[in-house]
């Protein structure tokens, strides 16, 4: 008899190569995590969000419920850890967060043929023919020698389904597994959803100052965007990190000159969103 299954999407990345959090970038009119999370709901008993202990109360994870990683810098190895231990009696469907093309056929085919008599269930890549270990099945009887690989220095999950005992299946839909690693597989990944948005995307770097850099958390980002002037991309912005300064307030300036608010946006440009300096 197979074992209970529950649902963990990995987010506990810190989105190095994208430059902002992808587990919060859009994708079909919801953010990635919020899509995946949609995604595994009708499969598993429960399903949770991987988190660092950092995010946890980061407001679009507090969301759902978490399992906390319990190890630093293993990477997403880390998140299936942390589940196996909490409930090491069930199997866990596994997804990364970042897999905008990934369609509920893909994982209804998974489930379909998980061999649970094995470690693990995981397509074969359409790239180079090994394991996808971020939409797999791992079972209870994986636990023991996935601890010992990770005891033993290893960290990658790829590596450790090439030595475990897997049900490896042809992927049925070969850009279901792609990855949005940077702006730039993001927008091709938009545009494969999307063919229409993903044609007036732009890649912009926006850098923030005082009160909005506070309200941001950051003081600049990469991102894409399909705002057509500096107005509608601060507006998007505004909407996101909930900024208490109406555009009338500021100025902005773009490619280093200050410039008008229905100024037409470029792909490539840097924009930047000036608040009133206190005493001035």
């Amino acid at each position: 008899m197979s074992a209970p299954l529950h649902g963990l999407v990995l987010a506990g990345g810190r989105s190095a190569r994208m430059g902002r959090d992808k587990a919060a970038l859009a994708a079909a009119g919801r953010t990635q995590l919020e899509r995946a999370m949609a995604l595994l709901a009708p499969h598993v008993e429960r399903a949770f969000v991987s988190v660092r202990a950092d995010q946890r109360s980061d407001p679009l994870r507090a969301g759902f419920a978490q399992i906390v990683d319990r190890h630093e810098s293993l990477g997403p190895i880390a998140g299936l850890l942390a589940a196996q231990d909490e409930h090491p009696d069930h199997a866990w469907l596994v997804l990364a967060c970042d897999l905008p093309l990934l369609d509920a056929a893909t994982l209804v085919h998974l489930l379909r043929h998980r061999a649970s008599s094995r470690e693990a269930t995981a397509y074969r890549s359409s790239r180079d023919g090994l394991p996808e270990p971020l939409c797999a099945v791992y079972e209870p009887s994986s636990r023991t020698r996935l601890a010992a690989y990770v005891a033993g220095g290893r960290d990658c999950p790829r590596k450790f389904l090439i030595q475990a005992d897997v049900e490896l299946l042809d992927e049925p839909n070969p850009r279901a597994l792609d990855n949005a690693n940077t702006p730039e597989e993001y927008a091709a990944a938009m545009a494969a959803l999307d063919p229409a948005a993903g044609a007036t995307s732009r890649r912009l770097k926006v850098q923030y100052y005082a009160l909005l850099r506070e309200q941001a958390g950051r003081r600049e980002e990469a991102l894409l965007s399909g705002a057509l002037t500096a107005e509608e991309l601060y507006a998007e912005l505004a909407r996101r990190y909930r900024f208490s300064l109406a555009s009338g307030a500021l100025r902005v300036a773009i490619n280093g000159e200050f410039a008008a608010w229905s100024t037409p946006l470029a792909d490539g440009d840097a924009v930047v969103f000036i608040p009133p300096v206190a005493g001035g």
